[in-house]
């Protein structure tokens, strides 16, 4: 890859690792539901140029169905969901959470769409999830609350929505463009959220640092974040995009560590590095045959 493309790696990762820093900093003070319907409404506000094109607009016309399952399950749930978590945990502990979506679409693919994977790749799904039951575990054991674990199953639940929407996509949306569904699935998700956004919309207005964080999640980590991220598929392809995989929760760590005063426990670190490690198993290609190989779409 070239330097600039490596730059612009990096600064992918950055941006969607700042995800779960803003989505911290603007919860306490928006509420999950608020926060969630403001980022998808901010984000579809800054994809609304797109459809400025007649063969965009035609292929929203044409797969508007499919267009709204993925606006539900790729960006209004999991918005809603790792918002909710964000109340109650560290941004770099729910980053660390969101490493584990390509682990769930190749279990999910595995066992229920019959898609084979190699003893590796099955070694590294096991070894991921026993790093995900690590994290709850400790989590469980320093919070000692009911509320800790429901936000460390919101984030499980979050990448069990991009599972799907992995899935789907691929069945559904392989003959869209992917600017347009992204586009598209944003402007869904805004509709779908905004009744909800209205009803829970905070008694006392959320302050300038939380307004500036909302900002921040819509524009740069949600629409600016996708652009680059088609953009980097065209460049240099698919499979060296998907390395930002690993950059999402090493920038969330370093953001909660940086700006919020976080702390990074060994027990954090040792689960982040057998995700990490099962991730990079189930990223392998299969050597019996391309169609056994596992390609996974980032996430945030």
């Amino acid at each position: 890859m070239k330097t600039s493309d490596i730059g612009n790696l990096l600064a992918l990762g950055a941006l969607w690792g700042g995800s779960f820093l803003f989505m911290r900093m603007g919860a306490g003070e928006f509420g999950g539901m608020a926060l969630a319907g403001m980022r998808a409404l901010v984000a579809g506000v800054c994809f609304v140029p797109l459809f400025a094109s007649a063969a965009r607009r035609t292929e929203m016309r044409q797969h508007w169905r499919a267009i709204t399952v993925v606006g539900i399950t790729n960006s209004a749930l999991p918005f809603v969901l790792f918002a909710y978590a964000a109340l109650v945990l560290p941004a770099g502990l729910s980053a660390i959470f969101d490493a584990i979506t390509p682990l769930l679409v190749a279990g999910s693919g595995w066992l229920w769409l019959k898609e084979r994977l190699s003893r590796s790749q099955l070694a590294g799904l096991l070894l991921g999830f026993a790093g995900v039951l690590w994290l709850i575990g400790d989590n469980v054991h320093i919070e000692g609350s009911m509320q800790s674990v429901l936000a460390c199953l919101a984030c499980v639940g979050a990448t069990v929505c991009y599972a799907f929407s992995v899935h789907y996509s691929r069945r559904r949306l392989a003959a869209v463009s992917p600017l347009a569904s992204a586009a598209g699935s944003q402007i869904v998700a805004a509709i779908v959220l905004l009744p909800l956004t209205v009803a829970a919309w905070p008694a006392t207005s959320p302050g300038a640092s939380a307004w500036g964080a909302m900002l921040g999640l819509g524009v740069a980590c949600t629409a600016i974040a996708y652009v680059m991220f088609f953009q980097l598929i065209a460049r240099v392809g698919a499979a060296r995009t998907m390395t930002v995989l690993y950059l999402i929760p090493a920038f969330g760590v370093l953001w909660g560590w940086l700006f919020l005063g976080e702390t990074f426990s060994a027990a954090m670190g040792l689960g982040c590095i057998v995700i990490l490690a099962g991730t990079a198993l189930i990223s392998r290609p299969a050597r019996i045959g391309n169609r056994n190989g596992v390609q996974v779409e980032p996430s945030m």
